[in-house]
């Protein structure tokens, strides 16, 4: 035994008062495989058409080494031409990713393409959307992200595994201190538990997103993705209605987002080693205690 994942809640639509008391109020995941039925893009974004709109505008791409002590974490490992990128991704299995790329910049007409579900909730940060590809190999490490938003994910062509963890099991996940990503140094999908005995037990959940799910991912998940085949997402994020929750995300924002570069700038991998220690000290500690936080 490592993880103990169980499936997603799956449904093919939701309405807004099923979908609050069930999933955004308690925080729980789901997957809704017809929230696209009505987006133009959910036919229209074929590679072929992402490739005309944006063009060969030079986008930076990410890979799956574990991240630089002396750069700022999400550093970019190469350039490509979108294009050219999205033959590379659609042909042969490569690491080589593209992450939170505002793809409306460069091609604003995308945007009437997509529909926020405000139908489900409020929120929404409309200048926001971002957009994730991925080529079969590529792999997303284990976070959460800083700003704690709800996320609604939607994927588009081959498919997409993903792993969810409540927060509650961060310090058992070995989060590193000062950051919201876990311990680089674990599969995510078969965990050493001799090496890292925390990760014994937690309990998460799991799915394989195909064409036009889409996933709802509450604020404060941690998640790690693979690209089985090559293929793109969209992320759409939207605030918390809680006070306490957008004081959290501020929080994160100046401490584990600007201190923590800097700090990592200036001691570079003094500073990496100390956290790594930390992160296992107190996942050890969490796991005597039984908790896990």
């Amino acid at each position: 035994m490592s993880f103990i994942l169980s499936p997603i809640d799956t449904v093919e639509n939701i309405n807004h008062a099923d979908f609050t008391a069930n999933y955004l109020k308690p925080r729980r995941p789901l997957v809704i495989k017809g929230l696209t039925n009505n987006w133009p893009a959910r036919e229209k974004w074929t590679p072929e058409y992402l490739k005309q709109s944006v063009g060969s505008r030079i986008v930076p791409l990410y890979d799956n080494s574990k991240a630089d002590p002396s750069k700022p974490i999400n550093s970019a490992a190469a350039e490509m031409p979108f294009d050219k990128y999205i033959d590379l991704i659609m042909s042969e299995p490569t690491e080589l990713r593209i992450f939170f790329f505002n793809i409306f910049k460069a091609a604003p007409q995308l945007l009437d393409d997509i529909t926020f579900p405000k139908e489900l909730m409020g929120g929404f940060l409309e200048s926001m959307p971002s957009m994730f590809f991925g080529g079969s190999n590529s792999v997303t490490f284990l976070h959460y992200d800083i700003d704690l938003p709800h996320i609604f994910h939607t994927h588009f062509g081959g498919k997409k595994h993903v792993i969810l963890f409540e927060n509650k099991w961060k310090r058992r996940l070995y989060c590193i201190p000062n950051a919201t990503y876990a311990l680089e140094d674990y599969d995510v999908l078969n965990p050493d538990t001799k090496k890292f005995p925390s990760l014994e037990g937690i309990e998460g959940t799991e799915v394989f997103l195909e064409h036009g799910d889409t996933l709802f991912m509450p604020t404060g998940y941690w998640h790690w993705m693979k690209y089985v085949e090559g293929g793109y997402s969209l992320s759409l994020r939207a605030w918390d209605a809680s006070i306490t929750r957008k004081a959290a995300s501020v929080y994160n924002l100046a401490i584990k987002g600007g201190l923590d570069s800097v700090l990592k700038m200036t001691f570079k991998a003094n500073y990496a080693h100390y956290r790594e220690k930390l992160a296992v000290k107190w996942a050890d500690r969490a796991l005597a205690a039984g908790k896990p936080f």
